[in-house]
């Protein structure tokens, strides 16, 4: 008997050492795969990190290249620096350093003394610090240089200035600063540090980590411990993966470095498998109880589960989550097997929970922008053709702004459950953001993405029952195709966007990409930007065109036409910043600059003896808002002006906009003291009917009617009828754009009151247009004649 227990107890304590070594190894072996995993997953990070830091600095450096290169084809700036026009140079470096976010702009010589700088303490005429590190980059063909100035990292592009041979180099840098490290920090989602070594001294720390790491951080980059690959580092106990980065070795033409780390945190990665370490704790108590009570009565049979559950644990230990631990059992360690199995189930889900979360957007559960990205990615390399349909939902605000958020979101959901159902297996439909979608055509051309796009806007026309709400989805689709019209996915995303902005103004809603149309898209994002501060900037000015009275052969009227002259891109015409004005809602700070410029030269003119009239142009917004009568009326008192030399040109169609407010708005003008002209007559809502409801005291036949005048010609007709019925109305006719003198003898002989145009004078500057009225009467008729 005591033998027999003295055996149990043997085989008791051998199998609970072994359950404890099997337990241990499972719990140690899970543990140390969870760090593994960790690890890895810290280490993709960083890779992954690194590649998207080196290409945001080459999309940096390609950005300031594309900068300079322009700086330097200026033909105003080349001219400037030919003729060392130094406020000039600076000038332009400053607006052009802002126009596209550079932080420094530098002008050097060809020996690489500093010409002009918007360096601080940077003296002009001294050599340049880093001149030699830019000509090594030259002569090894780098398109950038990465150097410590001022103790904070810059990147620096170059490029030579020619006049047309080299006269002076173009400098222009990019300082990686805490936006830069925020941006970064958000595109990787990893801890972003750099460090700049001027001559053995370190510069300021540029960090996103909290202030109280600076320091260790900082020793830590100037340390060498871990120049070669990644490894775990810890501060103030906090635990992190780390790779350092050597942006510059100071090995070249300067003694300085430029250092950069990435710090993937590893403490919050481990909280998320802490439930996990819960579990098989809890499993092992189980195992632990149930080997105490079956132990005598499995020691013969218990090698082999502890085998199968030790191998297991082994491939649990490197990676392998698939394969089952097959224990056909009912006893605990058939438990424990199972529950084992378990465990690598909820891992493997984990994984593949969280990668699904990387690539999904949360609301849809469809495809988000990386996703369809690297799908359009791949099709390219394959050489696939494919279309791309960016669907915009126009109305989604209004919509949000009447529904609560959890019926957007079903919106969102059946939204892209509805466009899914329309698609053909291998196709895909991605969320990007709240209101645009991108719907992916394999094997597709426009043409057929035509068709689909029709389908698509014609479904989610149809109204979606909600929450209790009806809602129809009003669409913008743009179409872009590859090969077509583009070579890359981005390029392809970017004008498949252009294209649906396009389709707004389209009837259908619905437009396919237009080549060249990303360039043209550029330059009016630039107009409609700069158009806000031209005024402000001095750019823009008005030129006077006079009026001549026919009968008597003088000019007392001028029309005041609006110019820009953009300091890059030099004249716009009026016929395109003025629709994009309109189009933004700054037309009518435009108008009001018109009319005040306006009525400061008239009281200028008025002092030197010179009296006019100015015709100034009021479009449909300023002349539908309640603000221009009483703005007008203090501008008059300001400028002490009268009113009857102004007169406002306005167009029917304009007065149709709003009828009502149109109409009480150019009483309201009319009882002030101004008279009111109907510009372009014949070209809109012209019509009897309205005329005689507005309150004006001239009509303006259109150029088109006068520029080719011939008395034989239809043109004839409508114009003598226009002058006989506008006189029998008691109005004066003005005919604009008489540019021969045969027409302006017929004007004459049909009794037109005034005429306009390039015959008489093009538009001129405030001075160019009094010296030409000052001319002598006969110089001037001999002019006209």
């Amino acid at each position: 008997m005591k033998l027999r227990n003295s055996f149990q107890a043997q085989v008791a304590a051998v199998m609970i050492l072994l359950s404890l070594l099997v337990i241990g190894l499972l719990y140690f072996s899970v543990n140390a795969a969870t760090r593994t995993a960790v690890r890895g997953q810290a280490d993709a990070q960083l890779d992954v990190g690194t590649r998207i830091f080196e290409r945001l600095m080459e999309v940096q450096g390609r950005r300031l290249a594309d900068g300079v290169q322009l700086l330097a084809a200026d033909f105003g700036f080349r001219e400037a620096v030919a003729s060392r026009d130094a406020a000039t140079i600076r000038s332009v470096l400053i607006n052009h350093g802002k126009r596209i976010n550079a932080s420094d702009m530098i002008l050097l010589s060809m020996d690489g003394t500093i010409l002009a700088s918007t360096l601080d303490h940077t003296p002009d005429g001294s050599l340049f610090q880093y001149d030699g590190a830019l000509r090594l980059a030259q002569r090894t063909r780098q398109a950038m240089v990465i150097v410590p100035l001022q103790g904070k990292p810059h990147l620096l592009v170059e490029t030579p200035v020619l006049a047309p041979l080299p006269v002076a180099r173009v400098v222009m840098g990019f300082s990686m600063d805490e936006t830069f490290a925020r941006e970064l920090r958000s595109l990787t989602n990893l801890q972003v540090s750099f460090l700049a070594v001027d001559r053995q001294q370190p510069g300021g720390l540029v960090s996103t980590q909290p202030e109280v790491l600076h320091g260790p951080i900082s020793r830590l980059m100037l340390g060498s411990s871990i120049r070669s690959g990644a490894m775990p580092t810890e501060h103030l106990n906090h635990n992190y993966l780390s790779q350092l980065l050597t942006l510059a070795d100071g090995s070249g033409e300067y003694d300085g470095q430029v250092i950069a780390l990435l710090q993937s945190p590893l403490d919050a990665a481990m909280q998320a498998f802490a439930p996990l370490d819960e579990k098989i704790l809890v499993i092992s108590l189980m195992a632990l109880i149930a080997s105490l009570v079956g132990a005598l009565l499995l020691a013969r049979g218990v090698s082999r589960p502890v085998k199968s559950l030790a191998l297991a644990a082994e491939r649990i230990g490197q990676g392998d989550y698939q394969t089952p631990v097959v224990l056909p059992r009912a006893d605990e360690l058939g438990l424990l097997a199972s529950a084992v199995n378990a465990m690598q189930r909820g891992i493997a889900e984990r994984e593949q929970q969280l990668a699904h979360n990387a690539l999904h957007d949360p609301v849809t559960d469809l495809p988000n922008r990386a996703l369809a990205m690297e799908r359009l990615g791949s099709a390219i390399s394959a050489k696939r053709p494919m279309a791309l349909i960016f669907l915009g939902i126009e109305n989604l605000r209004g919509i949000n702004e009447t529904v609560d958020p959890e019926t957007v979101d079903r919106l969102l959901r059946q939204t892209g459950q509805r466009i899914q159902a329309l698609l053909q297996p291998g196709d895909t439909v991605a969320h990007l953001i709240a209101e645009e979608f991108l719907i992916l055509l394999d094997g597709m051309d426009s043409d057929a993405a035509v068709a689909i796009a029709d389908q698509l806007q014609q479904l989610l026309l149809k109204p979606q029952q909600i929450n209790g709400h009806h809602l129809a989805l009003d669409c913008r689709l743009g179409i872009a195709a590859y090969p077509v019209d583009g070579e890359n996915a981005q390029s392809l995303l970017e004008r498949a966007s252009i294209a649906m902005k396009d389709a707004a103004q389209m009837p259908g809603h619905l437009q396919v990409y237009q080549h060249g149309r990303d360039l043209a898209h550029r330059r009016q994002i630039t107009l409609i930007r700069d158009l806000r501060h031209a005024a402000n900037n001095g750019e823009l000015v008005l030129h006077y065109q006079p009026k001549l009275d026919i009968l008597k052969h003088h000019v007392r009227q001028a029309e005041a036409l609006l110019r820009w002259h953009h300091p890059q891109l030099g004249s716009i015409s009026p016929g395109e910043f003025i629709p994009l004005a309109e189009r933004t809602g700054s037309i009518q700070a435009l108008t009001y600059w018109v009319i005040n410029e306006g009525m400061r030269q008239l009281a200028e003119w008025n002092e030197r003896g010179l009296c006019l009239e100015l015709s100034l142009n009021i479009c449909a917004e300023d002349l539908i808002s309640d603000e221009l009568p009483n703005r007008v009326a203090v501008l008059l008192r300001t400028h002490r002006l009268p009113a009857e030399q102004l007169v406002f040109e306005v167009t029917e169609s304009a007065v149709m906009r709003e009828p009502e407010r149109a109409l009480k708005n150019l009483h309201l003008l009319r009882d002030c003291g101004i008279s009111l002209s109907v510009d372009d007559f014949g070209t809109g809502y012209s019509s009897l009917a309205h005329l005689k409801r507005l309150p004006v005291q001239e009509l303006k036949i259109d150029q088109s009617f006068v520029r080719d005048l011939d008395e034989a010609s239809e043109d004839a007709v409508i114009v003598r009828s226009t002058i006989e019925m506008s006189h029998n109305l008691g109005l004066k006719v003005v005919a604009e754009g008489v540019e021969y003198a045969h027409s302006l003898r017929l004007l004459e002989r049909w009794h037109c009151d005034t005429a306009q145009g390039y015959l008489i004078s093009p538009p001129l500057s405030a001075a160019a247009f009094a010296a030409w009225v000052a001319l002598p009467l006969n110089i001037r008729t001999a002019l006209v004649h």
